[in-house]
This record gives structure tokens, C-alpha cells and sequence, in this order.
């Protein structure tokens, strides 16, 4: 990642989440930054991780579908998993992907605010 470039909140990056320990999601892989950018000095971002779609996760509340197009450039059916929610130092950040619009964004929000119970 060049030195002047910040992942944005809605942005696709892929990402590096080795190591990991357990079930944590692992491997090189897309995130959906959802971190605001007006907030924050340490250079992290809070972001979801994406991984391919299985019909098993369309009860679940905190799964999120995103299908390709290009402007998300991901190249299959896909799902945002907000149970895998985690903070990430600038330095995983590899390359930018795409970015997703705002109702996705808000779909994957309200995942998150399910997963923590937010009233």
C-alpha cells in the first residue's frame, strides 16, 4: 500500500489476515472497510472480511451477500461475515479492489449492529 494511501469507508481492499488463531477467518482476502474516516489517530481500520457465498448463510442475520459488478470488482457471489469483524493496521492493507454504494453499506452496519445487540 503507497504511504498516501488510506482505505476509506464503503472501499474494498484485499488484506492479509495471517496470522490468525482458531476460527478466526484467515488468509489473503476482500474487506469492506466500515470504519468512519472522520474518527481514529492509530492507523487501523474496522472492516469486514468477504468469503464465498453458500446458500447455508442466507438465514443468517449477520451475513451480508454481495455479487459481483464493477464497481465492487469481486468475481464471484460472495458474503460480508460481521461475526468476523476485527480491527486491521494499515500495514494488511494490500491493494484496493472496489468499493460497495451506501445501501450495502448499510446492510453490513445494521449486521453489526445485530452481532453486538445494538438496540
Amino acid at each position: 500500500m503507497s504511504s498516501t494511501t488510506r482505505p476509506r469507508r464503503g472501499e474494498i481492499w484485499w488484506v492479509n489476515l495471517e496470522p490468525t488463531v482458531g476460527s478466526e477467518i484467515r488468509k489473503k482476502r476482500p474487506v469492506v472497510v466500515i470504519s468512519s474516516d472522520a474518527i481514529g489517530r492509530l492507523p487501523i481500520k474496522l472492516c469486514v472480511p468477504i468469503t464465498g457465498w453458500q446458500d447455508k448463510f442466507a438465514k443468517n442475520i449477520w451475513h451480508v451477500r454481495i455479487d459481483p459488478d464493477a464497481t465492487n470488482n469481486i468475481k464471484k457471489p460472495s458474503v460480508c461475515d460481521a461475526l468476523q469483524t476485527r480491527c486491521l493496521d494499515q500495514a494488511r492493507f494490500i491493494n484496493k479492489l472496489g468499493c460497495v454504494p451506501p445501501s450495502l453499506l448499510d446492510e453490513i452496519t445494521a449486521a453489526l449492529a445485530a452481532v453486538v445487540e445494538f438496540q
